[in-house]
C-alpha cells in the first residue's frame, strides 16, 4: 500500500511539474496564442496606429480563418496609449498581467517602447515590429527584440546625403519633439552634417500639441537653412510645410522619416505638401497598386474596413505576417525560445513593402534599405534606394 501511495504521489508530482512547465509560457494554450499592442489610437500619431492595427487584424483574421497556426487561433489585444507614457504603462501592465500576452506587436512610440522594455525584458516577452524606427528598439538585451525596417538614424543619414548630392543642400537644420524619437533624428542630422562637411545652421524644439510654427520658421529662415529634418507629429509636419509656403519660403526643403511617410501627408488638398521628402524603409504602397499582391491587399482591406489601404496599414499587415511565419517556424511546441528561434530563421521577400526581409541570430532587423521619396501631385514618388 505504501509503495502504491508513493507511486501515486510521484505521478502526481510529475504531472504537477508538467503543468507548471506548460504554464511558464504565458499567453499560450492548445487553442490560442495572445499578442498585445500598446498603440496610439487617439493621439498625434493615430494616423499611424489605427491603420496599422487594422492591417494586423486583417492578416490575423486570414490566419485564423485557415485554422490558425498549428491549431492555435491568434488573439490580438490593443490598448490605446494616446502617445502618453502614463497611459502606455497602464496598457503594458494590463496586457502583461491581466491578458497574459505571449508577445508584443506594433507598439507605437519611442519613449513608450523604451518604458515598456522595463516590464517586457525581465519576462523575456518578444517585442516585434514596434511602430518606431529608433535604434534603441534593438538595445540590449536584444534577445527578445525584432524590428522590421531601417532606423531613423539611418534614414536621416541617407536622406541628407541624397539631398546634399542631388539638390545641393548645404545649410542643414532640424525641427523636433524633445523626446527620444526627436533627439535621435536631431542627433543624426548633426552627425551626418559633420561627416559631409556641411553646416548645421539651427534647430527648434516643439511640444506635441504645438501647431503655430511661424516664429520657429522665421528663425530658421533667418539662419538660411536650405534643408530641415523633421521629427514632429503627423499634423505638425503638414502644418510646418504649409506655413513655410504661406510665409513665401519656397526654396527650403523638408525631410521627414518613416514616421511621416503617410498617404494622408501626401494627399493634403491644394498641394500643401508637394515637394516634401521622406526617407523610409519601404516603398509607397499606392504607387505599386498594379502589383498583384498589392492589389489583393488593397481590395481586401477596403472590403473589410471601407477605407483605402495605405503605408501603415500595409506595415501592420506585414508585421502580423512576420508573426504568423515565425509561429509556423516555431512548431507546435510553442515557447518564447522556439518563437525567437523561428523568427531568426525567416528570409523572404515582402511584396507589399517591396523589401527583402532577413533575420538571423545576430540580425534582428528585417530590412536594411532606405528609400528616398518626394510628394508630387498628392502622391509619393520613389527617387532612390540607398
Amino acid at each position: 500500500m505504501k509503495k502504491l501511495t508513493k507511486a501515486l504521489a510521484a505521478a502526481a508530482f510529475a504531472a504537477g511539474l508538467a503543468g507548471s512547465a506548460g504554464a511558464e509560457t504565458q499567453g499560450v494554450s492548445d487553442t490560442e496564442v495572445v499578442f498585445g499592442s500598446v498603440n496610439d489610437l487617439s493621439g498625434i500619431f493615430a494616423a499611424v496606429g489605427v491603420p496599422a492595427v487594422h492591417g494586423a487584424n486583417l492578416r490575423f483574421d486570414e490566419a485564423n480563418a485557415a485554422g490558425g497556426v498549428h491549431g492555435r487561433m491568434i488573439r490580438f489585444v490593443v490598448e490605446d496609449n494616446g502617445y502618453q507614457i502614463p497611459r502606455a504603462m497602464q496598457g503594458y501592465n494590463k496586457l502583461l498581467n491581466r491578458d497574459k500576452v505571449f508577445g508584443m506587436l506594433l507598439s507605437l512610440g519611442t519613449p513608450m517602447n523604451l518604458a515598456g522594455f522595463k516590464l517586457l525584458d525581465p519576462k523575456g516577452i518578444p517585442n516585434i515590429g514596434p511602430l518606431t524606427a529608433a535604434r534603441d528598439m534593438l538595445q540590449e538585451p536584444m534577445h527578445n527584440k525584432f524590428v522590421g525596417f531601417s532606423s531613423y538614424w539611418d534614414q536621416v543619414q541617407e536622406g541628407v546625403k541624397y539631398l546634399a548630392a542631388e539638390k545641393g543642400a548645404k545649410n542643414i537644420c532640424s525641427m523636433y519633439l524633445p523626446t527620444d524619437f526627436g533627439k535621435e533624428i536631431g542627433d543624426s542630422t548633426k552627425d551626418v552634417v559633420s561627416t559631409l562637411g556641411l553646416t548645421f545652421a539651427g534647430e527648434t524644439t516643439h511640444k506635441p500639441d504645438e501647431l503655430d510654427f511661424v516664429g520657429s520658421l522665421t528663425k530658421l529662415k533667418a539662419a538660411e537653412c536650405d534643408l530641415i529634418t523633421l521629427a514632429l507629429g503627423v499634423r505638425q509636419a503638414i502644418t510646418v510645410v504649409g506655413t513655410a509656403k504661406k510665409l513665401g519660403w519656397t526654396d527650403v526643403m523638408f525631410l521627414n522619416t518613416s514616421a511621416g511617410f503617410l498617404d494622408v501627408v501626401a494627399a493634403v488638398p491644394g498641394g500643401v505638401t508637394d515637394g516634401l521628402y521622406a526617407a523610409a524603409g519601404w516603398v509607397d504602397l499606392k504607387s505599386r497598386a498594379d502589383v498583384p499582391a498589392v492589389a489583393k491587399f488593397m481590395a481586401d482591406y477596403n472590403a473589410k474596413y471601407n477605407q483605402d489601404a495605405g503605408g501603415f496599414s500595409m506595415l501592420g499587415y506585414s508585421a502580423a505576417d512576420t508573426v504568423v511565419r515565425a509561429l509556423e517556424a516555431a512548431g507546435p511546441d510553442l515557447t518564447q525560445e522556439s518563437f525567437i528561434k523561428g523568427m531568426e530563421t525567416l528570409e523572404y521577400r515582402d511584396e507589399l513593402a517591396d523589401a527583402q526581409i532577413t533575420y538571423g541570430p545576430d540580425d534582428h532587423q528585417g530590412a536594411d534599405e532606405v528609400m528616398i521619396s518626394v510628394v508630387e501631385n498628392g502622391e509619393w514618388k520613389l527617387l532612390s534606394r540607398q
